[in-house]
C-alpha cells in the first residue's frame, strides 16, 4: 500500500475532480491506503481539514501557516501555544505545517516568513509533532533557522532543491519527500538526488492538486496519483515496487507516529 504524505483535499482546483470523500475513495481503489491533507492558512481552513480527517479513516491533517501567508494578520495572531493546542486536541492532527521559507515568490516579507517558521518550530518541539517544511530559493536561511531552533523532526516536502540541501537535511535528521516533479523530463538533477537518499528517510507525495506526475502531467493532480511517483522511484532505484511502497509507508508512520494510533487496515 501507498501513503500520500502531502495533498490539499480542500483546494479549489481539486474540486473539479470530486468531493474529498470521492478523492479518498479513488485513492483507496488505487492502493493508496492513507493520506495527509495539509493546512496552509489556519484561520481559513484548519477546521475544515480537521473535519475531513475526522470523518474518514486513514486520513490525517496538519495545522500550519504557509510562508506565502506569513504576513496575514489573522495568521500572525495565532500563537505557538495555539498551534500546540490544536495538535493536542485531535487524534487526527498529526503534523505542523506546511511552514518554512519561500523567497521565489516572496508573497510575504522574509522577516515575517522567518518569524512564522520559528513559531512553528517551537510549537513542534512543545508537542513533539513533526514539521512539514516548504523551502524554495531559501536554502541557507532554512537550514540556519532549523539549526538555531534545535533541529526539529520533520520532512522537506516536495523536494526540488540542491544536493547540498538534501545532504544538510539528512544531517539534520529530516526526511525527504518526492512529488511528481521526480518524473518530469528535465528533473535529471532531482533524480540524482533521489538516489542518495537512504531508503529509511524517503517519502512520496502528490502535493495535489499540483504537480501531477507522468503520465498524468498537465492534469489536476489527486492522491491516487502518488502510485505513479512511487512506481517511478522504485524503477529509478532498481527496487521492487512493493518494497518501495512498504518502505515509504513505514517511513510515514515512523515520522508521523501519531497517525499510526488511528490507522485502520483496509
Amino acid at each position: 500500500m501507498w501513503i500520500d504524505s502531502h495533498c490539499h483535499l480542500n483546494h479549489e482546483n481539486i474540486t473539479e475532480l470530486g468531493k474529498p470523500s470521492e478523492l479518498i475513495a479513488q485513492a483507496r481503489a488505487a492502493n493508496v491506503s492513507g493520506l495527509m491533507t495539509i493546512c496552509c492558512e489556519i484561520h481559513k481552513e484548519f477546521d475544515e481539514l480537521k473535519q475531513i480527517a475526522t470523518n474518514h479513516d486513514n486520513v490525517w491533517c496538519s495545522v500550519g501557516t504557509h510562508p506565502h501567508d506569513a504576513a496575514v494578520q489573522n495568521e500572525q495572531d495565532i500563537s505557538a501555544e495555539d498551534i500546540v493546542n490544536m495538535v493536542n486536541n485531535s487524534k487526527k492532527v498529526v503534523a505542523i505545517g506546511e511552514t518554512g521559507l519561500d523567497y521565489y515568490y516572496n508573497n510575504s516579507p522574509s522577516e515575517d516568513q522567518k518569524a512564522s517558521f520559528r513559531k512553528h518550530i517551537r510549537a513542534s518541539h512543545a508537542c513533539n509533532a513533526p514539521l512539514v517544511i516548504h523551502t524554495r530559493d531559501a536554502e541557507d536561511d532554512t537550514v540556519t533557522i532549523l539549526e538555531e531552533e534545535g533541529r526539529p523532526k520533520g520532512v522537506l516536502h516536495c523536494f526540488s532543491g540542491t544536493e547540498k540541501l538534501a545532504r544538510q537535511g539528512l544531517d539534520l535528521g529530516l526526511y525527504i519527500s518526492f512529488s511528481g516533479i521526480l518524473t518530469f523530463k528535465k528533473a535529471e538533477e532531482l533524480r540524482k538526488i533521489a538516489q542518495i537518499v537512504p531508503l529509511d528517510r524517503v517519502l512520496v507525495e502528490t502535493d495535489a492538486p499540483f504537480l501531477a506526475p507522468v503520465p498524468k502531467r498537465g492534469k489536476v493532480n489527486e492522491p491516487a496519483n502518488v502510485v505513479h511517483t512511487g512506481t517511478f522511484l522504485a524503477e529509478l532505484l532498481n527496487k521492487d515496487v512493493n518494497e518501495i511502497a512498504e518502505r515509504t509507508t513505514e517511513n510515514f508512520f515512523t515520522l508521523f507516529s501519531k497517525a499510526k494510533e488511528t490507522f485502520k487496515p483496509l
